[in-house]
């Protein structure tokens, strides 16, 4: 996908990058279970932002109620200046925040061209439709190939191009990225990572939760660790690479 905005344009002259989303003191629960407390992390317009942690430290709930798709207790979530907690899910896309969730979840008796159109069906996306389709088929050619093919039918690598080509449909500002390797042959798996450097690097702001601990903060401007809920250590992606607590606890070193 090509951008408007470069990446150097969204910094400030110091080198800082102008705040796009911002969480405060977020708390989610699912009945009397806390699933978050009191997280707060901001992402930079233009940045790679990894979050990590181990199953069940509250990434996935986090993902989700910056989505609309489960809703917070407390605190507060912001996108370009505008509160958003407690939209519905369908009014955060719109306002430019898109997801490949967990799993890909693409619509799997849809063929490929359908699963793609889905995307574009918020009204930020509608106008420019064929042009974000000319620019994804450019992206992933072999979804142009398997346009008539049914979505349900495609490799796991393929699904997985497929769920980022109709989340571009939607004309994200922010992608969150919900264990995009999950499931995938490593072949493929290094194919996704340079797929997320590609958009970053042409200025796609990028909210990243991944498995593989030290791709992503190779990846990553900055991190942030999730243990039980909380923010345990946050800091540039090569500080938490380097940090002896995130090598022993995440990368077995």
């Amino acid at each position: 996908m090509n951008s408007d905005t470069s990446l150097a344009a969204t910094r400030a002259p110091d080198g800082s990058y102008r705040r796009l989303l911002v969480v405060r003191d977020l708390c989610v629960c699912y009945g009397d279970a806390q699933a978050l407390e009191s997280v707060s992390l901001e992402v930079g317009e233009g940045e790679i932002v990894a979050i990590i942690g181990a199953n069940g430290a509250g990434k996935t709930s986090l993902i989700s109620a910056i989505a609309g798709i489960v809703p917070a207790r407390s605190g507060s979530v912001a996108f370009d200046g505008t509160e958003i907690a407690g939209f519905e899910s369908h009014r955060t896309c719109n306002l430019g925040i898109g997801q490949v969730a967990e799993g890909r979840q693409i619509f799997p008796t849809l063929t490929v061209h359908e699963n793609l159109e889905m995307g574009a069906m918020l009204p930020r996306a509608r106008a420019g439709a064929a042009r974000t389709m000319a620019k994804v088929l450019a992206m992933f050619p072999r979804l142009g190939e398997r346009s008539n093919q049914l979505a349900g039918t495609l490799s796991g690598g393929e699904q997985q191009m497929l769920a980022i080509g109709r989340c571009l449909m939607g004309a994200p500002r922010l992608i969150m990225f919900d264990e995009p390797s999950l499931g995938l042959a490593p072949a493929v798996v290094a194919d996704v990572l340079r797929t997320i450097r590609t958009l970053h690097d042409e200025g796609m702001t990028i909210l990243l939760v991944e498995q593989n601990v030290a791709a992503s903060l190779k990846l990553a401007n900055r991190a942030y660790v999730l243990e039980n809920g909380r923010v345990a250590l946050e800091g540039s992606g090569q500080e938490l690479l380097a940090d002896p607590r995130v090598r022993e606890a995440y990368l077995g070193l």
